[in-house]
Protein backbone atom coordinates (compact mmCIF):
# COMPACT_ATOMS: atom_id res chain seq x y z
CA UNK A 1 0.00 0.00 0.00
CA UNK A 2 1.34 3.41 -1.00
CA UNK A 3 0.29 6.23 1.33
CA UNK A 4 -0.20 9.85 0.29
CA UNK A 5 2.65 12.01 1.68
CA UNK A 6 3.01 15.58 2.96
CA UNK A 7 -0.60 16.52 3.70
CA UNK A 8 -1.06 19.20 6.37
CA UNK A 9 -4.38 20.70 5.29
CA UNK A 10 -6.18 17.39 4.67
CA UNK A 11 -6.76 14.40 6.96
CA UNK A 12 -9.15 11.51 7.48
CA UNK A 13 -10.25 11.85 11.09
CA UNK A 14 -12.36 8.70 11.46
CA UNK A 15 -14.19 6.06 9.44
CA UNK A 16 -17.04 3.60 9.83
CA UNK A 17 -20.46 2.43 8.66
CA UNK A 18 -19.87 3.39 5.04
CA UNK A 19 -18.59 6.91 5.71
CA UNK A 20 -15.37 8.86 6.25
CA UNK A 21 -14.95 12.01 8.32
CA UNK A 22 -12.43 14.38 6.74
CA UNK A 23 -10.82 17.75 7.40
CA UNK A 24 -10.30 19.93 4.35
CA UNK A 25 -8.54 23.02 5.66
CA UNK A 26 -11.07 24.54 8.08
CA UNK A 27 -13.98 22.43 6.85
CA UNK A 28 -15.08 19.11 8.34
CA UNK A 29 -16.94 16.91 5.84
CA UNK A 30 -18.68 13.55 6.20
CA UNK A 31 -18.87 11.60 2.91
CA UNK A 32 -19.77 8.06 1.83
CA UNK A 33 -16.93 5.64 1.04
CA UNK A 34 -17.71 2.21 -0.43
CA UNK A 35 -14.57 0.65 1.12
CA UNK A 36 -15.62 1.46 4.68
CA UNK A 37 -17.59 -1.68 5.55
CA UNK A 38 -16.54 -1.78 9.22
CA UNK A 39 -18.37 -0.21 12.16
CA UNK A 40 -17.34 3.14 13.59
CA UNK A 41 -15.95 3.21 17.14
CA UNK A 42 -18.49 5.94 17.86
CA UNK A 43 -21.16 7.55 15.66
CA UNK A 44 -19.37 9.81 13.19
CA UNK A 45 -22.30 12.21 13.01
CA UNK A 46 -21.79 13.06 16.68
CA UNK A 47 -18.38 14.57 15.90
CA UNK A 48 -18.42 18.29 16.79
CA UNK A 49 -18.06 20.94 14.12
CA UNK A 50 -19.15 19.02 11.01
CA UNK A 51 -19.59 21.56 8.21
CA UNK A 52 -21.53 19.40 5.73
CA UNK A 53 -22.74 15.82 5.27
CA UNK A 54 -23.32 14.13 1.93
CA UNK A 55 -26.64 12.29 2.17
CA UNK A 56 -27.46 9.44 -0.19
CA UNK A 57 -30.81 9.61 -1.98
CA UNK A 58 -33.07 6.56 -2.16
CA UNK A 59 -33.53 7.29 -5.88
CA UNK A 60 -29.79 7.44 -6.60
CA UNK A 61 -27.16 10.14 -6.21
CA UNK A 62 -27.52 12.41 -3.24
CA UNK A 63 -27.09 15.93 -1.88
CA UNK A 64 -25.06 17.97 0.60
CA UNK A 65 -26.71 18.80 3.92
CA UNK A 66 -25.11 21.89 5.45
CA UNK A 67 -24.70 22.34 9.19
CA UNK A 68 -23.03 25.70 8.73
CA UNK A 69 -22.27 28.11 5.91
CA UNK A 70 -19.74 26.67 3.48
CA UNK A 71 -18.14 28.97 0.88
CA UNK A 72 -18.87 28.26 -2.77
CA UNK A 73 -15.12 27.77 -3.29
CA UNK A 74 -12.33 27.07 -0.82
CA UNK A 75 -8.59 26.49 -1.15
CA UNK A 76 -6.26 23.91 0.39
CA UNK A 77 -2.57 23.38 -0.15
CA UNK A 78 -0.18 20.48 -0.67
CA UNK A 79 3.50 21.35 -0.41
CA UNK A 80 3.66 24.69 -2.27
CA UNK A 81 0.70 23.96 -4.56
CA UNK A 82 -2.80 25.35 -4.07
CA UNK A 83 -6.09 23.82 -5.19
CA UNK A 84 -9.47 25.51 -5.57
CA UNK A 85 -12.25 23.20 -4.39
CA UNK A 86 -16.03 23.16 -4.04
CA UNK A 87 -18.67 20.74 -2.82
CA UNK A 88 -19.93 19.11 -6.02
CA UNK A 89 -23.17 17.28 -6.73
CA UNK A 90 -21.80 13.73 -6.57
CA UNK A 91 -20.00 13.91 -3.20
CA UNK A 92 -16.72 15.17 -4.72
CA UNK A 93 -14.68 18.27 -3.90
CA UNK A 94 -12.57 18.44 -7.07
CA UNK A 95 -9.50 16.77 -5.60
CA UNK A 96 -8.39 13.21 -4.75
CA UNK A 97 -5.84 13.61 -1.92
CA UNK A 98 -4.49 10.05 -2.20
CA UNK A 99 -3.09 11.00 -5.61
CA UNK A 100 -0.31 12.89 -3.83
CA UNK A 101 1.49 9.52 -4.05
CA UNK A 102 1.70 9.97 -7.80
CA UNK A 103 2.22 13.76 -7.82
CA UNK A 104 5.32 13.31 -5.66
CA UNK A 105 6.78 10.59 -7.87
CA UNK A 106 6.05 12.45 -11.11
CA UNK A 107 7.69 15.61 -9.80
CA UNK A 108 10.82 13.74 -8.72
CA UNK A 109 11.16 12.01 -12.10
CA UNK A 110 10.67 15.25 -14.04
CA UNK A 111 13.03 17.28 -11.85
CA UNK A 112 15.74 14.62 -12.05
CA UNK A 113 15.42 14.00 -15.80
CA UNK A 114 17.76 16.82 -16.77
CA UNK A 115 15.59 17.80 -19.75
CA UNK A 116 12.26 19.39 -20.61
CA UNK A 117 9.53 16.78 -20.39
CA UNK A 118 6.27 16.82 -22.35
CA UNK A 119 3.34 15.32 -20.43
CA UNK A 120 -0.07 14.18 -21.69
CA UNK A 121 -2.64 14.11 -18.86
CA UNK A 122 -5.76 12.22 -19.95
CA UNK A 123 -8.98 12.56 -17.93
CA UNK A 124 -7.12 15.45 -16.28
CA UNK A 125 -10.14 16.60 -14.21
CA UNK A 126 -9.28 19.73 -12.18
CA UNK A 127 -5.60 19.48 -12.98
CA UNK A 128 -3.78 18.59 -9.77
CA UNK A 129 -1.37 16.25 -11.59
CA UNK A 130 -0.97 18.76 -14.41
CA UNK A 131 -0.07 21.55 -11.98
CA UNK A 132 2.39 19.30 -10.14
CA UNK A 133 4.13 18.42 -13.40
CA UNK A 134 4.35 22.07 -14.50
CA UNK A 135 5.77 22.98 -11.10
CA UNK A 136 8.49 20.37 -11.69
CA UNK A 137 9.35 21.96 -15.04
CA UNK A 138 7.28 20.00 -17.58
CA UNK A 139 5.04 21.17 -20.41
CA UNK A 140 1.59 19.59 -20.10
CA UNK A 141 -1.27 18.83 -22.48
CA UNK A 142 -4.34 18.55 -20.22
CA UNK A 143 -7.36 16.73 -21.68
CA UNK A 144 -10.81 16.35 -20.15
CA UNK A 145 -14.35 16.17 -21.52
CA UNK A 146 -15.85 18.65 -19.05
CA UNK A 147 -15.32 22.36 -19.74
CA UNK A 148 -15.88 23.37 -16.10
CA UNK A 149 -13.18 20.98 -14.89
CA UNK A 150 -10.69 22.20 -17.48
CA UNK A 151 -11.37 25.80 -16.43
CA UNK A 152 -10.73 24.85 -12.81
CA UNK A 153 -7.39 23.35 -13.85
CA UNK A 154 -6.45 26.82 -15.08
CA UNK A 155 -7.54 28.30 -11.75
CA UNK A 156 -5.33 25.81 -9.91
CA UNK A 157 -2.31 26.66 -12.06
CA UNK A 158 -2.70 30.36 -11.30
CA UNK A 159 -3.34 29.73 -7.61
CA UNK A 160 -0.01 27.90 -7.47
CA UNK A 161 1.77 30.96 -8.85
CA UNK A 162 2.11 29.90 -12.50
CA UNK A 163 0.54 31.35 -15.63
CA UNK A 164 1.88 29.10 -18.40
CA UNK A 165 2.89 25.50 -18.99
CA UNK A 166 -0.47 23.83 -19.71
CA UNK A 167 -2.26 23.39 -23.01
CA UNK A 168 -5.96 22.87 -22.25
CA UNK A 169 -8.07 20.53 -24.40
CA UNK A 170 -11.82 19.87 -23.96
CA UNK A 171 -12.36 16.60 -25.79
CA UNK A 172 -13.09 12.90 -25.55
CA UNK A 173 -9.76 11.39 -24.51
CA UNK A 174 -9.86 8.42 -26.87
CA UNK A 175 -10.73 10.54 -29.91
CA UNK A 176 -8.07 13.09 -29.00
CA UNK A 177 -5.42 10.36 -28.80
CA UNK A 178 -6.48 9.00 -32.20
CA UNK A 179 -5.98 12.45 -33.72
CA UNK A 180 -2.64 12.93 -31.95
CA UNK A 181 -1.44 9.62 -33.41
CA UNK A 182 -2.39 10.75 -36.93
CA UNK A 183 -0.58 14.04 -36.32
CA UNK A 184 2.53 12.17 -35.19
CA UNK A 185 2.55 13.97 -31.82
CA UNK A 186 4.69 12.34 -29.14
CA UNK A 187 4.95 12.73 -25.34
CA UNK A 188 7.66 11.81 -22.84
CA UNK A 189 5.18 11.02 -20.05
CA UNK A 190 1.51 10.05 -20.06
CA UNK A 191 -0.99 10.06 -17.19
CA UNK A 192 -4.24 8.11 -17.45
CA UNK A 193 -6.68 8.87 -14.63
CA UNK A 194 -9.99 7.55 -15.99
CA UNK A 195 -13.28 7.40 -14.07
CA UNK A 196 -15.05 4.09 -13.72
CA UNK A 197 -17.84 5.51 -15.88
CA UNK A 198 -18.02 8.72 -17.84
CA UNK A 199 -19.15 10.61 -20.91
CA UNK A 200 -17.26 12.78 -23.36
CA UNK A 201 -18.37 16.30 -24.39
CA UNK A 202 -20.56 14.85 -27.16
CA UNK A 203 -22.06 12.05 -25.09
CA UNK A 204 -19.33 9.47 -25.79
CA UNK A 205 -19.65 6.62 -23.30
CA UNK A 206 -16.71 5.39 -21.24
CA UNK A 207 -16.52 2.28 -19.05
CA UNK A 208 -13.07 1.49 -17.73
CA UNK A 209 -13.28 -2.32 -17.98
CA UNK A 210 -14.29 -2.08 -21.65
CA UNK A 211 -12.05 0.74 -22.80
CA UNK A 212 -8.82 0.86 -20.82
CA UNK A 213 -6.87 -1.85 -22.66
CA UNK A 214 -7.59 -0.35 -26.07
CA UNK A 215 -6.75 3.14 -24.80
CA UNK A 216 -3.42 1.94 -23.41
CA UNK A 217 -2.59 0.38 -26.77
CA UNK A 218 -3.26 3.72 -28.42
CA UNK A 219 -1.33 5.66 -25.78
CA UNK A 220 1.74 3.48 -26.33
CA UNK A 221 1.95 4.88 -29.87
CA UNK A 222 2.14 8.41 -28.45
CA UNK A 223 5.27 7.80 -26.38
CA UNK A 224 8.46 9.52 -27.48
CA UNK A 225 11.64 7.62 -28.31
CA UNK A 226 12.96 8.54 -24.85
CA UNK A 227 9.96 8.14 -22.53
CA UNK A 228 10.06 8.95 -18.83
CA UNK A 229 6.92 7.40 -17.31
CA UNK A 230 3.34 6.22 -17.76
CA UNK A 231 0.93 6.36 -14.82
CA UNK A 232 -2.41 4.50 -14.86
CA UNK A 233 -4.93 5.00 -12.05
CA UNK A 234 -8.15 3.26 -11.14
CA UNK A 235 -10.86 4.01 -8.58
CA UNK A 236 -12.86 0.93 -9.59
CA UNK A 237 -13.03 -1.42 -6.60
CA UNK A 238 -13.01 -4.58 -8.74
CA UNK A 239 -9.91 -3.64 -10.76
CA UNK A 240 -6.82 -5.03 -9.01
CA UNK A 241 -3.25 -3.62 -9.27
CA UNK A 242 -2.07 -6.81 -11.01
CA UNK A 243 -4.71 -6.37 -13.73
CA UNK A 244 -3.47 -2.84 -14.39
CA UNK A 245 0.16 -3.98 -14.41
CA UNK A 246 -0.73 -6.70 -16.92
CA UNK A 247 -2.35 -4.15 -19.24
CA UNK A 248 0.75 -1.96 -19.19
CA UNK A 249 3.07 -4.95 -19.72
CA UNK A 250 1.07 -5.97 -22.78
CA UNK A 251 0.91 -2.51 -24.33
CA UNK A 252 4.10 -0.61 -23.42
CA UNK A 253 7.64 -1.17 -24.77
CA UNK A 254 9.52 -4.06 -23.17
CA UNK A 255 11.95 -1.56 -21.60
CA UNK A 256 9.21 -0.44 -19.19
CA UNK A 257 9.74 -1.20 -15.49
CA UNK A 258 6.25 -1.60 -14.07
CA UNK A 259 5.09 -1.40 -10.46
CA UNK A 260 1.50 -1.61 -9.26
CA UNK A 261 -0.05 -1.23 -5.83
CA UNK A 262 -2.99 0.02 -3.83
CA UNK A 263 -2.91 3.65 -2.78
CA UNK A 264 -4.51 5.05 0.33
CA UNK A 265 -4.70 7.50 3.20
CA UNK A 266 -3.50 6.87 6.74
CA UNK A 267 -6.32 7.85 9.12
CA UNK A 268 -6.06 9.51 12.52
CA UNK A 269 -7.55 6.37 14.09
CA UNK A 270 -4.55 4.28 12.99
CA UNK A 271 -6.13 2.62 9.95
CA UNK A 272 -5.27 2.73 6.26
CA UNK A 273 -8.16 3.68 3.99
CA UNK A 274 -7.74 2.21 0.47
CA UNK A 275 -8.59 4.68 -2.29
CA UNK A 276 -7.95 2.76 -5.49
CA UNK A 277 -4.79 1.54 -7.14
CA UNK A 278 -2.07 2.73 -9.48
CA UNK A 279 0.28 1.16 -12.00
CA UNK A 280 3.46 3.11 -12.74
CA UNK A 281 5.87 2.42 -15.60
CA UNK A 282 9.32 4.01 -15.80
CA UNK A 283 11.90 3.67 -18.55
Amino acid sequence: MLLAPDWKEYEVIATGDGEKLERWGDLILLRPDPQVIWHAKKPLRSYPGISAIYERSSTGGGFWKYNKKVPDDFVIGWRDLKFKLKLMGFKHTGLFPEQAVNWSRMMDLIENSGREISVLNLFGYTGAASVACVKAGAKVCHVDGAKAMVERAGDNLRLSGMEEGIRYIIDDCFKFCEREKKRGRKYDAIILDPPSFGRGPNGEKWKIEEGISELCELVADLLSDNPLFVCLNSYTTGLQPTVMANILKLTLPTTAKIEADEIGIATDEGLVLPQGCTAFATF
